[in-house]
């Protein structure tokens, strides 16, 4: 049986953290670190195709909800709170359908319940570019995607995934070519007309269009027990970009 890699620290209530795409749960070490100082016990998963965790050609959000429920198995976690961030955020709404029994709460960052267009081509056709047998440093990878995408931050995110082989050349951690493949599931809409109980806390941030405004309803009609509130100067990682102000607003919903 095929179980998620996870980095586990602390003590206490456990609170299980879902990435993005491209992301890994190292991404979220420093704000765990805080959470481990207000009592929990925080798993930071690397989702299927991602980080540490096993490659399969499988990749949908009926699948990453099979992975988590494995996970919780293995652990023997009966309750836990839930964090998921973008795609990490639409795998935690869909278990959130499937079993809110186990759900203390959930927090659902910078995502909508509705079905996205794929948008991450642009990624994609870089990484695609990318001979990493050419290079010996991630300088040289970092100046070579900044042709390509302008922003260092971005590229910055997308080459933490690069890791060695056993004779020291670059490899990708993730599972590049079914990523880009599943693009199109990755955006899938929850099903219509089903709702959770689960109370849930759906954070947007300030200068993403990932959340709008026309979207309240909908996260309303899925989960009605759920507030929305927008985090000032930030994009779509919120959490790295307003970290004091994302632990703050996160930490007075789970206590």
């Amino acid at each position: 049986m095929k179980i998620l890699h996870s980095k586990i620290i602390g003590q206490g209530k456990p609170l299980l953290i879902l990435h993005g795409l491209l992301g890994m749960g190292d991404n979220w070490i420093t704000l765990a670190r805080q959470y481990v100082g207000a009592g929990f016990e925080v798993h930071l998963i690397d989702q299927r195709n991602h980080g540490k965790s096993f490659h399969d050609d499988e990749m949908s959000y009926e699948v990453l909800v099979d992975d988590l429920y494995r996970y919780l198995q293995m652990h023997r976690i009966e309750k836990f709170d839930l964090l998921g961030h973008s795609m990490g955020g639409k795998t935690a709404m869909f278990f959130a359908l499937q079993y809110p029994e186990l759900l203390n709460k959930l927090i659902v960052v910078d995502i909508a319940p509705k079905a996205y267009p794929p948008h991450h081509h642009f990624i994609f056709d870089t990484i695609n570019k990318i001979d990493l047998l050419r290079f010996h440093s991630r300088r040289e990878v970092e100046k070579f995607v900044l042709q390509f995408i302008d922003s260092k931050a971005i590229v910055r995110f997308i080459l933490k995934n690069l890791g060695r082989d056993a004779r020291g050349h670059f490899k990708w951690k993730a599972n590049m070519p079914v990523l880009e493949a599943s693009l199109g599931e990755l955006g899938e809409a929850l099903p219509a007309l089903q709702e959770s109980p689960v109370p849930a806390l759906f954070i947007k941030g300030a200068q993403s269009s990932y959340i709008l405004p026309e979207d309240f309803a909908l996260i309303k009609a899925h989960f009605p027990n759920s507030k929305i509130i927008t985090i000032p100067q930030s994009g779509h990682w919120v959490h790295a970009e307003q970290p004091a102000a994302f632990f703050e607003k996160t930490l007075a919903f789970l206590t």
